[in-house]
């Protein structure tokens, strides 16, 4: 499992997922919660709020992961130049 995250471009792979899928909850939470007028049950309607809220968290966590794979790899880059 730390070999994995030890590989920064594991973990820019990762993240990208991660970015992904926070994206696609995030607008399947909004269209459902906000934008779709027919009738849904009530755990769905909590479930598509409860989406608009984990969709900008995962959107978060991944871009942090990006950041500190491309930081990393940077670091990388920067000691094989000198």
């Amino acid at each position: 499992m730390f070999t994995f995250f030890s590989n920064p471009h594991n973990v820019l792979h990762l993240s990208s997922r991660i970015l992904g899928a926070g994206l696609a909850l995030l607008l399947a939470g909004i269209y459902g919660a906000y934008l779709y007028h027919g009738p849904l049950p009530i755990p769905v309607l909590v479930l598509m709020h409860a989406m608009t809220i984990v969709g900008p968290t995962l959107l978060k966590i991944g871009y942090v992961m990006r950041l500190l794979s491309q930081h990393r790899l940077g670091q990388r880059l920067a000691a094989v130049a000198a």
